[in-house]
């Protein structure tokens, strides 16, 4: 038994599912302390304040507020707790 193609293709999954931009602006409404692990395994926290394509900014209580390029972040996720 030969198998033919039925001439449909299957749909493709995207590259993006542009849930990022929600998560943050989510992230940035509530205010929630967030930590961010870096690429080089340094955890920053803070509240994002901002973000754009290329970067994040972080408000910290604790030290001065930071742009992070998003190709330097590893991961984030929500701390629980107040920054500090």
């Amino acid at each position: 038994m030969e198998l033919r193609p039925t001439g449909k293709a299957k749909p493709k999954v995207g590259e993006q599912t542009f849930e990022e931009p929600k998560y943050l602006r989510r992230l940035i409404d509530e205010a929630t302390p967030v930590r961010v692990k870096l690429t080089d395994n340094d955890e920053i926290e803070g509240k994002i304040e901002f973000y754009d394509a290329h970067f994040i900014r972080l408000t910290r209580t604790d030290g001065p507020n930071l742009f992070i390029f998003k190709h330097d972040i590893k991961y984030l996720y929500e701390a629980g707790g107040a920054a500090e």
